[in-house]
């Protein structure tokens, strides 16, 4: 999910909604995808959240009423939000955010598995060390 190809679809345009709590974004191929900033949340391609390698993902916990307080673009390839508990450390390239649009559904079920099998919750913030369950295996 690295960097941008010739056939990597690119942002026309996107708006961050604050009362629905997502992140709207029209590609050049057509499509809009409206990612919710809990998602973008909880699979942030950050260190924090994936690790430096398979098997030292943090499950993210409690971010259903997540909010972005900020959202700097990264040269011509990625943006990087900030949210409203303070993370800040993930660039999200184009690539990745229409990875994310694309497999939403997908990404939400795996989630919330996780954090069945975690006993946590999408309520009450609770950080738990994923062994081998990363999103670098999607």
């Amino acid at each position: 999910m690295a960097g941008l190809t010739k056939t990597t679809p690119t942002p026309e345009n996107i708006t961050a909604h604050q009362a629905s709590r997502c992140l709207e974004i029209t590609f050049n191929d057509g499509k809009t995808f409206r990612i919710p900033f809990e998602l973008m949340r909880v699979y942030s391609p950050s260190a924090e959240v994936q690790g430096h390698g398979p098997g030292q993902e943090t499950l993210q916990a409690g971010k259903r009423l997540i909010s972005l307080v900020g959202l700097e673009p990264v040269g011509n390839y990625a943006v990087q939000p900030e949210f409203s508990d303070g993370h800040n450390s993930g660039i999200f390239s184009w690539e990745y955010l229409y990875f994310l649009g694309s497999q939403e559904a997908d990404l939400w079920k795996q989630y919330e598995a996780k954090l069945a099998a975690a006993g946590a919750n999408r309520d009450i913030e609770r950080k738990v060390e994923m062994k081998g369950h990363g999103c670098a295996s999607h």
